[in-house]
């Protein structure tokens, strides 16, 4: 199992200015980083849809677990697909590929969008942080 976390929204350190109080003490801040995907506004928060295009990137950032077993289970129900939520969650968490900035390829955790995406807006480039 990975021991490392893609995020892409608002688990961004740069979405609040410092890091999320979910990972915060339970995860270290490893580097930006991008993941195959295409990435589109869902409400205040994006959905990232895997993808087979190599030119579909999302950009986000990595951060090693600390404690996975422990923080896995909180993410899941920060991102609505724990046990206790109906299914089809709006969200799944997949291992995925994810390319750190420093050419650095890991097996990271993502949360990607489990729901159609029709009526959404695709968010070109990848970056969430550009659209908030």
């Amino acid at each position: 199992m990975p021991d490392y976390l893609f995020v892409y929204g608002t688990l961004r350190r740069d979405a609040a200015g410092s890091p999320h109080p979910l990972l915060a003490g339970a995860a270290q801040f490893v580097g930006a980083a991008q993941c195959r995907g295409r990435l589109y506004q869902v409400a205040d928060y994006p959905g990232l849809v895997a993808s087979g295009n190599p030119r579909d990137m999302v950009r986000g950032e990595v951060y090693e677990l600390d404690e996975s077993l422990a923080l896995l289970p909180r993410l899941d129900d920060f991102e609505g697909c724990g046990p206790g939520f109906p299914r089809p969650t709006e969200f799944v968490r997949r291992s995925r590929a994810v390319w750190l900035d420093d050419g650095t390829i890991v097996a990271a955790w993502v949360y990607l969008y489990n729901r159609s995406t029709d009526g959404l807006l695709r968010i070109e480039g990848g970056e969430f942080l550009r659209q908030s």
